[in-house]
């Protein structure tokens, strides 16, 4: 999509039908040893309307005390992260143009009504690589604007097996989630749509 602001990447279709099918099963496996939470912002404690967990060395989260961070361990379990599965790792290399691994790979799960509003990626210290992003089930429309809030935005649709990468000039864009469509995908059995972002935490 030539509109893309610079330095932001977009694969159609990267995952087919079976890739996708495995990655589902890999990620509920991680599921299994770390479960889903509902996250809360920071200061105020309301919940969002996606559930999240982690997979990696370090994972992404929140609460209302101590606000956005990355820690070694499940907030709820206390137990460590399970490792990002190798296929992730591959596709890591093969689309980021980053020479060290992601040490996180955040997990959202949204429901039909879930929604994520306009945010950068911004808690990590390594800005130079990029973020990874990976679409399985339903498809969602999503938005996408410059490194200021106020900067104009564009929205398209990303399905079942998509994959954006922010990186370069991209890497701090604004970016969300305004809606999730039902019945588009018939990946996930619940319905629902699971997004997979793989992230360089530290220099």
């Amino acid at each position: 999509m030539q509109w893309l602001p610079q330095g932001i990447r977009y694969f159609p279709e990267y995952l087919n039908r079976v890739a996708q099918e495995q990655l589902v099963t890999d990620i509920r496996s991680v599921v299994a040893q770390a479960p889903l939470y509902t996250p809360v912002m920071p200061k105020t404690g309301t919940p969002m309307s996606v559930r999240m967990t982690n997979c990696g060395p370090l994972g992404w989260v929140t609460d209302k005390e101590r606000g956005y961070r990355y820690q070694l361990d499940h907030p709820v379990t206390g137990a460590p992260w399970p490792a990002i599965p190798p296929v992730l790792l591959e596709l890591w290399n093969a689309v980021s143009g980053c020479n060290l691994p992601p040490q996180a790979c955040l997990i959202n799960f949204y429901s039909d009504t879930a929604k994520m509003g306009l945010h950068q990626d911004k808690d990590e210290q390594a800005l130079n690589a990029p973020v990874v992003s990976i679409s399985l089930g339903n498809t969602c429309l999503f938005r996408v604007g410059g490194v200021k809030r106020e900067d104009k935005t564009q929205s398209f649709r990303l399905a079942s097996g998509d994959v954006v990468v922010l990186g370069g000039e991209g890497r701090l864009c604004f970016h969300g989630v305004d809606k999730i469509y039902p019945t588009t995908s018939t990946l996930l059995k619940q319905g629902g749509r699971v997004n997979l972002t793989l992230r360089r935490v530290t220099l």
